[in-house]
């Protein structure tokens, strides 16, 4: 049957092992050795042989000291084929790292190459602005992230100029980077909506920042394990 669902909607043929389809799902070649790592319950579908543990061995030592509050459930794909991953219609961003490293919040991962070492650990400076820890997922290495945004992410060159986030709307930036805290002491009185307007974090140096259009709080401090 000819349809122009299949044009406008048919697989793309990227041959990379990580790519976009449309904005919100992350397409994945999977082969031989290039387990996944994935957030559980995000496969929307797959072609070819694919095998999901949703309780893989190497996480345990990793959750006795896991800290990012709500944590990131994670599960590993192995196999051969096209593998789709989405988060309830979130906007899908695919990375490739070649050296680098990347801190992301631990609610905005969708996926990584499970070659590359991972590790939680503590943003700097934020203990000093609101009195508690802010911890996120470190991601270093060679190879492929996908991370998700709720609504189209800007992201910022902090090569340009100095660079404010509210803590909340923080997706993730290059490790290595300065952080400077910054209070503003007149809004300091704010209610609900006003962590971000009270207090964010400066960035500097060569890297990026990816920021969400929405402030999504974070959990408080608790070890799962």
């Amino acid at each position: 049957m000819q349809s122009p669902l299949l044009q406008h909607y048919g697989q793309t043929q990227v041959r990379d092992r990580m790519s976009l389809h449309g904005s919100k799902i992350a397409k994945v070649i999977m082969g031989p050795g290039q387990d996944l790592m994935a957030r559980t319950g995000s496969m929307i579908a797959y072609e070819g042989l694919i095998d999901f543990n949703p309780n893989p061995p190497q996480l345990g030592q990793m959750a006795r000291s896991w800290a990012t509050g709500e944590g990131v459930p994670l599960m590993t794909a192995t196999g051969q084929g096209e593998l789709y991953l989405a988060d309830y219609g979130k906007e899908v961003i695919v990375v490739q790292l070649a050296g680098e490293g990347l801190s992301v919040n631990g609610k905005n991962i969708l996926a990584f190459d499970s070659t590359l070492q991972w590790t939680i650990e503590r943003v700097k400076g934020v203990s000093m602005l609101s009195g508690m820890g802010m911890f996120n997922v470190v991601i270093r290495g060679n190879g492929w992230v996908a991370l998700t945004s709720k609504g189209t992410p800007v992201v910022l060159d902090t090569r340009e100029a100095p660079t404010y986030v509210d803590t909340d709307a923080l997706v993730g930036f290059t490790d290595g980077l300065s952080i400077s805290p910054k209070r503003t002491a007149r809004f300091g009185n704010l209610i609900g909506r006003g962590s971000g307007e009270s207090f964010q974090l400066g960035f500097s140096g060569q890297g990026f920042v990816i920021v969400q259009p929405s402030e999504d709080a974070r959990p408080a401090f608790a070890v799962r394990g």
